[in-house]
């Protein structure tokens, strides 16, 4: 069965930050004369609230943690607003993604809160830009959840056997998909994830405008 529909991860695969983001976190925090807080802490607590409305519910467990009386809606705001000026597209992807379109049905799918991710797709001006955007804090349930691949699929109008999704990380990425029914390609770039042995194929970040036609026509 050909390929019929692709879609991509947002943040490290199609969108960084100028800033790496224990930089952004840490002027976050200063803004609002917050605690510590390290990234792998963020992250934990991330995952715990992928389908919230804002990051609020991520800072009041970690200010909760470290016994602050911060508000979490003033750090979520400065988290967000760290991140709008940091962020920027990969070089020449609009256009990519366009032509893409001509040829297949194109779909974003990126785990986290809904003013966190609606706030990175509208300040990139991609709101239009694919046939179907999705952020999990939509939905029922994030990556890896087949849930999520679900509502891409349906937002796609494709079926799982006939969908490349593209992503970086190991968990959300490769292994949701790949035990969703798609076909995974894993992103990589220096000082991400290793590759993952489930992924179909690999392609280096800042090489994915020029590889990524041919490794679609090798996997259809």
């Amino acid at each position: 069965m050909s390929i019929r529909g692709v879609a991509f991860d947002l943040d490290y695969t199609l969108a960084v930050t100028t800033k790496d983001r224990d930089s952004i976190l840490a002027d976050a925090v200063a803004t609002v004369d917050g605690p510590e807080i390290s990234r792998e802490e963020y992250l934990t607590a991330h995952r715990n609230h992928l389908t919230t409305e804002s990051r609020a519910p991520i800072f009041a467990e970690l200010l909760a943690d470290n016994g602050s009386d911060v508000d979490p809606e003033s750090m979520a705001t400065a988290y967000r607003d760290e991140i709008a000026d940091s962020i920027e597209p990969l070089e020449g992807v609009e256009e990519f993604i366009a032509e893409l379109r001509s040829r297949y049905r194109v779909g974003l799918l990126t785990n986290g809160s809904v003013l966190a991710q609606r706030s990175k797709i509208e300040h990139l001006g991609w709101e239009e830009l694919f046939d179907t955007t999705l952020v999990t804090g939509e939905l029922p349930a994030g990556k890896p959840n087949a849930a999520a691949f679900e509502a891409l699929l349906d937002g796609l109008g494709t079926d799982a056997s006939e969908t490349v999704y593209i992503g970086d990380t190991p968990l959300d990425d490769i292994e949701g998909a790949t035990e969703s029914g798609l076909y995974a390609i894993q992103v990589l770039f220096d000082g991400g994830p290793d590759r993952d042995r489930r992924a179909d194929a690999y392609i280096d970040r800042d090489r994915l405008i020029r590889d990524l036609p041919a490794v679609l026509d090798s996997l259809g």
